[in-house]
This record gives C-alpha cells, structure tokens and sequence, in this order.
C-alpha cells in the first residue's frame, strides 16, 4: 500500500528548545515547551505524549513514554531568520540564504511619503509596536483623520491597522496590496498584513479578518505535488503565508479549533496529495503575548482533538505534526525564538517509536513529504522515510 495522503500540521510557534545559533538572535536559553511544562508541570496532553512529544528532548519535563505510538525527533533551521515565512518555506523546502529584511526603527520615510501617495492619505505610526498595544495609542486619532496605523514588529513585516467602521474590509486589503506592490527590492518584506480592528476609545481589539500577503516564495514541496497532478489543501494562513502558489483550494480559519475542524472535515475526502494546516492561536495569541498559562490550555485543547483527528485517518493517510519557530512565553520581549521544531509521524504504516533523530533542516519534512507521496523533488532536506515506513 502507497501513502495517498500526508495531513502536515503546523504548531505555530511550538518550538522544543534554543537552537545553537540562538545567541546570535538574543535567544539562547529559550525553550518553548520546555518552559510551560517547567512553569505549569500540571499541563495534561496524554496523546501528545503518547505520541512521543516527551522522548523528542530527553532534558525538557515532558513525560516520556516506554511505547511511543508515534515516530518522533526534532529539526534546526538553517535559514536566516526566524519568522512564520522562513519557517514554512523551509518546511516546504526552501532555504533562505538571507534572511528578509527588519525595521525596527520604522520604514524609510521616502517609502512612507511614496506610499501615502498611492493610497491618497496619510498614516500614523511607522514604528514597531504590539499590536494590540497600538491600536489603542492611536485608535482615536486614527478615528479622527482617517489615516490609517502602520507598524511593525522585530518579523519581517509591514502591518496596517485600520477600524472595521471606518474603512471596509475591501478597502483595507487593497491598501495592503498596495504596500505589497511597493515594497521591492531592500523593503521586500516577508509579509505584509492587514490587521483590522473594531471598538471603542480604551476598548480597541482586533478581529478575525486578518490578512496576509507575502512575497511569492520559490517553487517548493506544494507545486511539485500540484505539478503531480495531486491536490494541496491549504487550511488556516497557509494560502497566505505561499501567496497561494502550489494551492488548489484552501480555507481560511478564525481559530485553532475551526483549524482543526476544517482539517478533520478535510480527511473525510478522497483525494490524493497535501492537506496543509497552520494553527496560528499558540503564536498570535499566546505566545507574543506572554501568556503561559493561555498556551498551556490552547495545547491542551489540541491534545484533546487529537484522538478525532487519528480516527478518522485513513489505512493509506499519514500525519506529522511539527511547528515553524518557537515563541517561548516566558521569555522577554514579544518576538519569536530561534528553536529546533518537534517532528511526530503517524500512520498505520508508520513504524511506531522510531526516533528519527536531529535533522539538519526544516526541509527534511518536504524531502519526506515528496517520498511518502512517490514524486520528484529536489531539495536540500534528506528524507527520513527509510527510517519510518514498515517495511
């Protein structure tokens, strides 16, 4: 029996310990899981730790387990960089030799003036912030002019905050469109994201509307299976994050658990290929937030899918659960961390507790992906299929 099908499931954020090159990004010591199972040794994820999460990292407080169910081991990233794109992109199975540009002191004004031109208005902001934090130090004067909020943050990202009663929707992701097109060259950021918002004065929050436009990436493991003549599925902010290229249909989600619905949903098909899902809830609202306790309970929440999701796996499905990045709620400031990622392989034709070892990149999980599903790809990722699959 062939592999038809491979659910690969992004944990955002859920990294497993400080890679060895973290000092250079002011993270060394940072350990996503790690620090919440030190902190809060109560959280209860039993099928992530049947699975094998626990035997991934010997030295992290995860429980181990005798008989893992699942296939496990961890990878490094060896792009530049630590943000969602690189991260996915690497997962994908390209590398990035330089890393997307920052502005932590803000854009250059000649860009911003150039901008505000092609949009006709003014903005506010243009320096890195939380963007929960600014919208309620500019909500009002952004009520009064018009103008909307620019920011960014230590990503490689240009975000535009603008009241849903002010400006549509439409209109908001043309303006970010706009700054897509413009932002070439030395400004080519990762990504740039609308972040619309709704409330009142000191009650500003943002909604579910949020929308991402990133750089087109290079072709990687989604085209090569769209080139095969196999679907790819793009679920959460996955069409987003490739700027929908190797896509053949897609979902947008609110939430990680209309990420998990979806995927379930998804699994009840026919189809042959990639169902691709990114559950965005443990980075965007816990992690960068700083909330342990909040990202102890969201991992828990998707531990208690988990059994769904297994059952309704087919003979001839496959599983792997991983993350992008790490984004370590107890440690300083609200960026990502530089973190090896967690790497679980499930199936009826997986060998269970087969440790796959430290991987020298993200984009072993597409050299694998690429030779679970029998088709070409070229890569610098080295499969670890021959490690896993029943003979």
């Amino acid at each position: 029996m062939k592999v038809k099908r491979v659910v690969l499931i992004v944990l955002d954020s859920v990294g497993i310990g400080y890679l060895p090159d973290a000092h250079e990004y002011g993270d060394e010591g940072s350990n996503t899981l790690g620090h919440i199972v030190e902190r809060l040794p109560c959280i209860f994820i039993p099928n992530l730790v049947s699975m094998g999460l626990g035997n991934i990292e010997p030295e992290n407080l995860i429980e181990k387990t005798s008989i893992p169910i699942a296939s496990y081991g961890k990878a490094k990233e060896i792009s530049a960089g630590k943000d969602t794109t690189t991260g996915h992109w690497e997962i994908a199975g390209s590398v990035l030799n330089k890393p997307f540009p920052t502005f932590l002191s803000g854009f250059p004004i000649s860009f911003i003036n150039s901008f505000e031109s092609a949009i006709g208005v003014k903005t506010l902001g243009n320096y890195a912030a939380s963007g929960t934090a600014i919208i309620n130090e500019l909500g009002d004067k952004h009520l009064h002019t018009g103008y909307p909020i620019v920011y960014t943050s230590a990503d490689s990202v240009f975000q535009i905050a603008m009241h849903e009663d002010l400006i549509p929707l439409k209109r908001q992701y043309e303006i970010c469109r706009i700054a897509r097109e413009m932002l070439t060259g030395e400004l080519e950021v990762g990504r740039v994201i609308a972040r619309p918002f709704t409330g009142n004065s000191g009650n500003y929050y943002r909604t579910a509307n949020r929308k991402d436009f990133a750089t087109l990436p290079p072709d990687n493991i989604l085209t090569a299976i769209q080139n095969h003549g196999m679907e790819v599925f793009a679920i959460g902010k996955i069409s987003d994050i490739f700027a929908g290229k190797g896509i053949t249909r897609y979902v947008k989600t609110n939430s990680n658990r209309e990420g998990i619905y979806e995927t379930i949903k998804a699994l009840s098909g026919e189809k042959s290929g990639l169902i691709f899902t990114n559950l965005v809830d443990f980075d965007m609202v816990y992690g960068h937030r700083r909330d342990v306790e909040g990202y102890a309970s969201c991992l828990e929440e998707f531990d208690n899918y988990l059994p769904d999701m297994i059952k309704t796996l087919h003979d001839d499905d496959l599983l792997i659960i991983t993350a992008d990045h790490g984004n370590d709620p107890t440690w300083d400031g609200t960026d990502h961390t530089r973190e090896y990622i967690p790497i679980l392989i499930y199936g009826s034709m997986i060998n269970p507790g087969m440790d796959i070892g430290i991987r020298n990149s993200f984009s072993d999980i597409a050299a694998s992906v690429a030779d679970f599903l029998g088709i070409e790809f070229e890569t610098v990722g080295l499969s670890f299929m021959d490690i896993v699959m029943k003979k």
